[in-house]
């Protein structure tokens, strides 16, 4: 029964863990736009932390804006770009129970021991990007994509996920 209790636990626990290792991204944007008239996009900002960080960033969101036919322009483009990067620590709670007491003991049911938690800290560095697309001439905000994720601290993993994410972002982009 103790073995039993225990693999349901670690399967939680492990089932959480991988959960919480998938990126959230999320899309809105303004229902009223007409998206087939913009065609042009220029860049007001892109602060991702370091320069290498805001290449890769400007780099993968040309991408994603260049399949979707869109064309970057140095200035006066139907919209206006900006992305954002930027990291956090962020800690979180881990309990792992072992040694539970159950059966049948002395005093009935659950009297056969006493059962140990032990909880450790964990810490996890978190990345945090907001991609926005404004209308150039009103400067109204069409579109925004949003996203969160856990960072590796292997820089190529970082990387490849910088560009997953972003693809994942611009998915339904744009929205019909």
């Amino acid at each position: 029964m103790k073995h039993k209790i225990s693999l349901l636990l670690l399967g939680i626990a492990l089932f959480s863990g991988a959960a919480s290792l998938n990126a959230q991204v999320k899309t809105d944007y303004d229902h009223s736009a007409n998206f087939a008239s913009y065609k042009t996009y220029s860049w007001l900002k892109v602060q991702a932390g370091d320069s290498l960080w805001d290449a890769r960033l400007q780099q993968d969101v040309d991408a994603q804006l260049a399949a979707k036919g869109w064309t970057k322009v140095d200035s006066n483009g139907n919209a206006v770009v900006s992305a954002f990067r930027s990291t956090q620590q962020q800690q979180s709670l881990q309990t792992f129970y072992d040694g539970f007491g159950g059966g049948w003991g002395r005093r009935g049911f659950g009297g056969g021991g006493m059962g140990m938690a032990t909880t450790d800290t964990e810490t996890t560095t978190v990345g945090n990007m907001v991609v926005d697309i404004f209308d150039a001439h009103t400067q109204n905000l069409l579109w925004r994509g949003k996203d969160s994720d856990d960072l590796s601290s292997n820089s190529d993993k970082n990387t490849e996920k910088l560009t997953k994410d972003i693809n994942n972002m611009f998915k339904h982009f744009p929205p019909k």
